[in-house]
């Protein structure tokens, strides 16, 4: 029997601990084996599903279209670039007028400058125009799947365990990226318990 590829699932995660996470890896020597970013909670994500609101898009390519878009979430902002080899989600892009909420699945992909910092930034399957509602759904759902991946977190499992070698930030920093998008959702500023 032939093994047949399947998708990787695409992990719901926050700007904030998104853009924390610089760290990619393979899990075995094979050129077609998937890249995985380490997220900072311990988990690996070979794609990422982000909704937010796209607030600003530029064709930055020289010789042809090479998209690159901002998507806001109430933790910080997204970098989603998108050229010829992402056709529909360029089509997306060059029709869409900023502000909208977008829900995107991607790659992630990173980039070291040259002072040593890194990029990270999503390379999209797909850009879907979605209302307000989808957007706090996704807002609670991925602020759900935030906490559990803190909760889970333990050391002697191996992501958790690279993660921790590999980030400053605890596991544990990201619950107040957590509160700060729920907060968002009820427009009221309220106090905060310390982790």
């Amino acid at each position: 029997m032939s093994a047949v590829p399947t998708r990787e699932v695409a992990r719901r995660v926050f700007a904030a601990e998104f853009n924390d996470a610089g760290y990619t890896f393979k899990e075995s020597d094979d050129e077609r084996a998937p890249v995985y970013s380490l997220l900072p909670t311990g988990e690996r994500a070979n794609r990422v599903f982000l909704v937010g609101t796209l607030t600003e898009k530029e064709d930055v390519g020289d010789d042809s279209e090479y998209w690159r878009a901002r998507i806001v979430d109430p933790t910080g902002t997204f970098f989603v670039y998108a050229g010829q080899y992402q056709p529909e989600a360029t089509s997306m892009l060059r029709e869409l007028e900023p502000p909208a909420y977008v829900a995107v699945v991607g790659k992630p992909r990173t980039f070291e400058r040259d002072d040593g910092s890194v990029n990270v930034s999503v390379r999209p399957e797909s850009i879907t125009v979605v209302d307000e509602d989808t957007r706090d759904r996704w807002v609670v759902e991925t602020a759900q799947r935030t906490l559990d991946r803190i909760e889970a977190f333990d050391e002697t499992d191996e992501y958790a365990k690279m993660a921790s070698e590999q980030y400053e930030n605890p596991a544990e920093f990201y619950r107040q990226h957590v509160l700060t998008a729920l907060e968002s959702l009820d427009g009221e500023e309220t106090a905060t318990p310390e982790p």
